[in-house]
């Protein structure tokens, strides 16, 4: 009885759809979150009678054959990668990125991870930071009797004092871009690391070479559409319904088959 297999892999394969959706939804609030699906793929076929295959002695072929598929499997979960919208904060540090391009950030160990959060901080020493403290790159120091803080466009900060009329330019932030985005490796902590499949990291100026730009005192909002993350939710629920109906379906074929004398 093959359809209690195939029905338990659809309702896996339903399951997982419905994990995504979860996690989807509860990063609508998410700092540059970007929505992910589930797509599916046919498991395997089994081929009863192959098409093509000569089934007289006068040369008939078959036009089709017999495949009879044996359910489902995940092929990948895919990140949808769409500009959210931006919420203005006001806050010095707090950076939108419009249009493509990640932040570079250097984690503890001394890799190189990127994030579109740009919800950056100040750390005792002055130095620009993720939330989680991790160092910007390339490290800027603002100095400690810095009056405010200037971020253009283009990325190059500047820091204002009370005793000068002239900023300082204290450095530039870079953007970083990848010839295939879905190919990042998520860690959590709205950090993501390169990968074989994304590419090296292609460093560049705000706004030069289809890299984006810089806004001060704005942040990108998630990118999920309830509506839409709902309306998958209940057909991933029918769908996970239908598996199982199919299996109470075959069950009962089964307790018929062995009721027979």
């Amino acid at each position: 009885m093959r359809a209690l297999k195939i029905a338990a892999t659809g309702m896996s394969a339903q399951q997982m759809r419905v994990e995504v959706i979860s996690n989807n939804l509860s990063n609508m609030s998410t700092t540059g979150y970007n929505a992910r699906r589930a797509e599916f793929a046919d498991l395997h076929y089994q081929q009863l009678s192959r098409a093509g295959t000569i089934s007289a002695a006068d040369g008939t072929v078959l036009p089709t054959g017999v495949q009879l598929g044996l359910g489902v499997r995940p092929a990948a979960v895919s990140i949808t990668l769409q500009q959210g919208s931006l919420s203005q904060t006001g806050g010095d540090l707090d950076l939108a990125i419009e249009g493509n391009g990640y932040l570079e950030v250097t984690l503890p160990s001394g890799n190189t991870a990127y994030t579109r959060d740009g919800g950056l901080k100040r750390s005792a020493d002055g130095l620009i930071v993720t939330s989680d403290g991790h160092a910007v790159s390339p490290g800027i120091t603002i100095p400690e009797d810095a009056r405010s803080v200037s971020i253009n466009a283009e990325g190059e900060v500047y820091a204002y004092f009370s005793d000068r009329v002239e900023p300082e330019l204290l450095g530039e932030l870079s953007l970083a871009g990848f010839s295939n985005e879905k190919g990042l490796e998520a860690i959590g902590s709205n950090l993501f690391l390169e990968t074989e499949a994304s590419g090296g990291a292609q460093q560049g100026t705000p706004g030069t070479d289809g890299l984006g730009t810089l806004r001060q005192g704005y942040l990108e909002d998630s990118s999920v559409d309830a509506v839409r993350e709902i309306t998958e939710l209940i057909e991933a629920q029918r769908g996970y319904e239908l598996n199982a109906k199919v299996i109470t379906a075959a069950d009962q074929m089964l307790s018929a088959t062995t009721q027979v004398r």
